[in-house]
């Protein structure tokens, strides 16, 4: 029998990806996505690491899901972000067609849904505020630590 994962299980996993961000000294973000209950792909914030601004925690774990499926889209997939996506990555979540778009805490300064709340597909559900207190502490602690 197939075990059934919640949301905050699947986010805690995206969690454990933004700590290793964290721990690089990048920015805490983490996704994974999720297909018939098993993680597929995974990612975490890379851009100080690969000098590279493109190298956020969901262009990883999209792409890395990608390859796993040899398909370009992630259709029947379930995509988990700690922290709402930019526009950036929502383009790509536009492109790469989840059904689902699972993210921790809102992003007021960069977040995708303070330009409009349609960037996604019209096909992809979202779900929001999943372990937000989560992620938010660990941001916290993240731009402490900075200063």
């Amino acid at each position: 029998m197939q075990e059934i994962f919640s949301h905050e299980w699947f986010m805690r996993e995206a969690l454990k990806e933004a700590k290793k961000a964290f721990d690089l000294g990048e920015v805490p973000v983490g996704a994974v996505v999720v297909c018939n209950n098993a993680i597929i792909g995974k990612g975490h914030n890379l851009t100080e690491q690969l000098h590279d601004v493109t190298a956020h925690a969901e262009m990883q774990a999209i792409t890395a899901a990608c390859n796993y499926l040899g398909a370009k889209y992630l259709t029947d997939c379930t995509l988990y972000v700690s922290l709402e996506p930019c526009l950036m990555c929502a383009g790509a979540i536009f492109w790469s067609r989840p059904s689902i778009l699972v993210f921790g805490s809102s992003d007021k300064k960069r977040g995708f849904t303070m330009h409009a709340e349609n960037l996604l597909h019209p096909k992809t559900e979202i779900i929001s505020g999943i372990m937000n207190q989560e992620s938010e502490q660990l941001l916290k602690d993240f731009f402490k630590k900075l200063r």
